[in-house]
């Protein structure tokens, strides 16, 4: 019985341990009552597994089935279409409570401020993609129109995301360089290198939206919870390297070819110091300007945004600038410096994916889909949180894999979302995604009616902006201290990944750290800290007996758990450290007891040794040789047999004939098996064995805080027989010891500092009135 009132001080008055001289309650009472401690008292009988099952039935539930859960995955009825309808549509479920007054003005003020950093990002990033300038206006595009109506999030904004647009980039540079000729792909006949870089880019992007949409019909959004956010920080940051670097050509106004494949970054930074001496100085002047303007101010929006109305929009006031000052000084020609150059009006008629660039670039495109989608979805969770709605990921997935074909279709690029530009939109008073298709609207303008006016922007300006932008990337760094200070293998899986992605390309970067973080796992589960345990006295608490002073420990019980799964990797390490803290191999014990046996047989049958009521007498005047007998070792590894004997022998006390075998101080081992949340084959066969050799050798072992599924899987297995039995499991800890001191009552007579064990409870009440909840004792040694 569990009895919880607000009037009432609880006290449990459960002790481990003898005393001669003075009452277990009274001790117990002025141990456990703490001023202003919460106390609880629990009367109740000491439980095994099976006594428990047999005083409180079960609930009988019937399980599903593989078919059952098939049938009702396809069955459809009103009421499922209408919520399918819902799901694949999110736009219905939130226009209908869309506050028409409150929030359209926000959503416009946001929409107009980030379509405003949309193009100019589009423009930006689109030089990572290693793409003409321009169609990173219709990747600002496309996909936000779609997303509208698809999406679950109400503030991300959707769009041209850095580290995916160099993986495209490296994509494109590998299959077209810039020196060199392209592959030899099917499709590419008559095309210009700009015309098949666009293709290429497209493609790609199609097929990664393929992926997305395929993982999201399939429900496996999941499968985006194997990227920590230890993993997605390492390979963020190495991606904001391989940006920097891409940018440098741009702001030293160098020509660079593009690069990709394992230690591109190495091979492009040498190309650039090879180079130096042909910077040009003015870019490097538009650069620094941009860059410590922006940074500066960005700054300011930082500090005071509290105070702000809407962020300042520096990029998009600089970069009007810089376009004015490049045209009126036309610094093409007079300082030869590199600008966006002509940007053609309108949009491109739809284009068909190229069915040989997807076989060359399919390893490729499925990294970028988990990547864009991981990230958009991280940034979604942000915001969903914060603002008190709910997102779904496989949801997430069908919109951004139908954004990503729609717009492949139309030349853009694969689309994720910026946290810059998403922390814009949100900032400004963003409330749903009126405020992303409102900025969609205002990328369109520019590229229908005013995109002539970026002709002149000078690439440098671009490079500036987008190597800005990269500050909260490239400071993820200071968290390596923190991760070696507090989780070291998560501070490992941090620099594999990072080192793996700067070295050897994002793709490979992004596999690499993946399966240093899965290693990670593996180790962790395959090698966990097992440790022995005890209690603390006054309680029915049992701790690390490392960490404790304060502890209980009976004679010949030792409680030893285990902090993880048992399976085929572990089940070996299970073992050994089980003997290590036992400080004995059970099935050596045996053996060397059967041995024993043997050869007090041997003695009697030759009557070299007799038995007495005072035990066995050497009869033999001289010594005993040893037997030179040639032993069968499985008859060694059988349990002890005493049936021929005169009485059972005592392993622990002095055998005739000079006869050794180890001393076994333990006559009970509890297993604590609240951490274990599985068992495979492998780990059922190895702990049945360990299980019969500790028997064998007369150590009782109980497991206690079993899993219920584990338990049924050991009796659908036939683990249990007549040696390992179903008795030996009990419910709680405190059950098991509670019935080993009750059959080894000589373990607390030692003990000689404690009160006896006692599972009287009494409750205090506020009047300082005491009753007992149990007038009589149920367990008393």
């Amino acid at each position: 019985m569990l009895q919880k009132e607000d009037e009432l001080q609880r006290d449990t008055t459960m002790h481990l341990g003898t005393d001669s001289g003075h009452s277990g309650s009274a001790v117990s009472r002025e141990n456990m009552m703490r001023p202003g401690a919460q106390q609880y008292v629990v009367a109740r009988p000491l439980y095994s597994e099976e006594s428990f099952a047999e005083e409180h039935e079960k609930v009988y539930r019937q399980r599903k089935t593989m078919l059952d859960h098939f049938v009702q995955y396809f069955r459809c009825d009103r009421k499922r279409a209408k919520n399918a309808a819902l799901s694949l549509l999110p736009i219905i479920g939130w226009i209908k409570i869309y506050k028409l007054k409150e929030w359209l003005f926000s959503d416009i003020v946001s929409g107009i401020s980030t379509g405003l950093v949309a193009v100019l990002q589009g423009l930006a990033y689109c030089l990572l993609a290693s793409l003409p300038p321009w169609y990173g206006l219709f990747s600002a595009f496309f996909p936000v129109v779609i997303y509208f109506f698809l999406g679950t999030s109400r503030h991300i904004s959707v769009g041209p995301f850095p580290v995916l647009c160099l993986m495209i980039g490296s994509v494109v540079t590998r299959i077209v360089p810039d020196e060199g000729p392209p592959l030899n792909i099917t499709g590419f006949e008559g095309l210009t290198s700009d015309e098949q870089r666009v293709l290429v880019a497209s493609s790609v992007t199609f097929l990664v939206g393929i992926m997305q949409l395929a993982m999201g019909i399939l429900q496996v959004g999941f499968v985006v919870m194997y990227l920590s956010d230890t993993l997605v920080s390492g390979f963020t940051t190495a991606a904001a390297i391989h940006i920097l670097v891409s940018q440098l050509k741009f702001v030293l106004g160098l020509q660079v070819p593009g690069l990709s494949g394992p230690f591109s970054l190495i091979y492009t930074l040498e190309i650039i110091f090879n180079k130096i001496t042909s910077t040009n100085v003015c870019d490097v002047v538009i650069s620094l300007v941009i860059l410590v303007v922006v940074f500066i101010v960005k700054e300011i929006n930082e500090r005071f945004k509290s105070k702000l109305p809407v962020p300042i929009p520096i990029e998009v006031i600089m970069t009007v600038i810089a376009c004015g000052v490049s045209y009126a000084f036309d610094f093409k020609k007079r300082y030869g410096i590199e600008v966006v150059g002509y940007i053609p009006k309108g949009y491109e008629s739809p284009m068909a994916p190229n069915l040989p660039i997807f076989q060359e670039t399919a390893v490729e495109a499925f990294p970028m889909a988990i990547v864009g989608f991981a990230v958009a979805f991280s940034v979604a969770k942000v915001y969903s949180v914060k603002h008190d709605y709910t997102i779904d990921g496989n949801q997430e997935l069908i919109a951004f894999g139908v954004s990503n074909i729609f717009g492949a279709s139309f030349k853009s690029f694969a689309a994720s979302t910026a946290l810059s530009r998403s922390a814009v939109q949100e900032s400004t008073g963003g409330k749903t995604q009126v405020a992303g298709l409102i900025s969609a609207l205002i990328v369109m303008i520019v590229t229908l009616a005013i995109g002539f006016l970026l002709e002149p922007l000078p690439k440098s300006v671009l490079g500036a902006v987008v190597i800005v932008n990269l500050k909260s990337m490239l400071m993820q760094v200071r968290e390596i201290p923190y991760l070696w200070r507090r989780d070291k293998p998560d501070c490992v899986v941090w620099l594999a990944t990072c080192v793996a992605a700067v070295l050897l390309g994002l793709d490979l970067g992004l596999a690499a750290g993946l399966g240093v973080e899965l290693l990670s796992v593996v180790l962790r589960v395959q090698f966990p800290r097992c440790s022995v345990l005890a209690n603390i006295k006054g309680t029915d608490v049992y701790k690390d007996r490392k960490d404790f002073i304060n502890i209980y420990e009976p004679d010949g019980v030792m409680i030893f758990r285990i902090p993880s799964p048992l399976f085929f990797a572990n089940i070996e390490f299970f073992r050994s450290k089980l003997l290590e803290a036992l400080g004995f191999n059970p099935l050596r014990v045996l053996r060397k007891r059967n041995k024993a046996l043997r050869r007090i047989r041997r003695l009697l049958k030759k009557g070299c040794l007799q038995w007495t009521s005072e035990g066995f007498l050497n009869t033999s005047f001289g010594p005993i040789a040893d037997s030179k007998e040639e032993e069968n070792i499985k008859e060694l590894d059988l349990p002890t047999d005493f049936k021929d004997l005169p009485a059972r022998i005592n392993w622990n006390a002095e055998l005739p004939a000079n006869i050794v075998v180890p001393r076994v101080d333990i006559h009970s081992l509890v297993l604590d098996f609240a951490a274990v949340s599985f068992l495979d084959i492998s780990a059922l066969k190895g702990l049945k064995t360990v299980l019969k050799e500790l028997i064998r050798i007369e150590v009782m072992v109980y497991i206690v805080a079993c899993d219920p599924y584990v338990l049924q899987k050991l009796h659908d297995c036939c683990f249990f027989d007549d040696e390992v039995q179903s008795s030996m499991f009990f419910l709680t800890l405190h059950d098991a010891m509670l019935h080993i001191l009750e059959k080894h009552p000589e373990a607390t007579e030692r003990k000689a500092d404690f009160g006896k064990v006692i599972t009287t409870v009494t409750v205090h009440q506020l009047c300082g009135s005491l009753r007992s909840r149990d007038k009589t004792p149920q367990t008393r040694f």
